[in-house]
């Protein structure tokens, strides 16, 4: 009988781009802290709830051209996002007041006590999720960050726009 043996596999990164290498770490990151993110709220989704997150940022309720905009997502899915959370009682949609043609998201007393009740276990998650990273390393990558992101904006526009995110999806 033979034994057992598990063969691992590595992966060699060291002919890699830096540039290749880096969006290859952030997205194996984003799918690993969205698929953790998911197990850590009991009844909506890591992205719904970082939605939710959003529209508290904002001073007055945001359109969802507003909302598409600071979750780097398409309107069709931020739109999509808030119907499901609209039936379970987190957001309102509401006509604006000034332009007929814009709806404006409003959270519900259920959002505001979801936030309640998982603001300190969200804090004290990141806080140890965060907790070998240097105030210096942190603010670096932010800065970096949002160099990228602007400049990837700024591609956007140049090749036509963010396309649906649904029709590439796999």
């Amino acid at each position: 009988m033979k034994e057992n043996t598990q063969i691992e596999q590595t992966i060699d990164v060291h002919g890699m781009e830096k540039s290749f290498y880096l969006i290859g770490l952030l997205n194996e990151f984003v799918n690993r802290f969205q698929s953790v993110g998911d197990r850590f709220f009991s009844d909506i989704s890591w992205k719904q709830g970082f939605l939710l997150a959003c529209i508290q940022l904002f001073n007055i309720p945001p359109t969802l051209g507003e909302l598409s905009e600071a979750m780097g997502c398409s309107h069709q899915n931020v739109k999509q996002m808030l119907l499901k959370l609209q039936k379970m009682g987190y957001v309102k949609l509401l006509t604006d007041e000034e332009d007929k043609r814009k709806q404006r998201v409003h959270l519900t007393d259920k959002a505001k006590k979801f936030s309640d009740k998982n603001d300190q276990p969200s804090k004290a998650y990141m806080a140890e999720l965060f907790q070998a990273v240097q105030k210096e390393q942190l603010e670096v990558t932010i800065k970096t960050m949002m160099q990228l992101d602007e400049t990837l904006k700024q591609l956007s526009i140049k090749v036509g726009g963010i396309r649906n995110e649904e029709d590439r999806s796999v």
